[in-house]
């Protein structure tokens, strides 16, 4: 169950968020979108990691990975992380932009109402 922790982390954390979907215009339902906006992040953060384990700055406890090495170095779940947290904080933006405009309209309403 060890080997998994990492990979239980990012789906709990995928589960936490995924019912914030269902607010506003969504994340997963605009694809292209949220690739835009993850993707030359997730690039720049893959490299600056793949240069830290090859200088032996940075390494990952063999115990909670599943084995799994990209580019020779880097365990499957670190390339998730960069694909995962990115868009639970989109799901989270998304969610928390939709209900503030919901609330700055029913206060301008209201304004207009008295």
């Amino acid at each position: 169950m060890d080997r998994l922790q990492y990979l239980l982390v990012l789906a709990a954390c995928l589960a936490v968020t995924a019912p914030l979907e269902f607010f506003g215009a969504g994340v997963y339902r605009r694809p292209g979108r949220a690739a835009a906006a993850m993707l030359p992040v997730a690039a720049v953060f893959i490299a600056w990691d793949l240069i830290a384990i090859a200088a032996g700055v940075w390494s990952f406890d063999a115990r909670y990975l599943i084995g799994i090495e990209l580019f020779g170095a880097m365990p499957l779940e670190e390339m998730l992380f960069f694909v995962v947290i990115p868009l639970c904080g989109l799901l989270t933006y998304n969610a928390v932009d939709t209900l503030l405009g919901r609330l700055r309209r029913r206060e301008h309403e209201a304004g207009r109402r008295s």
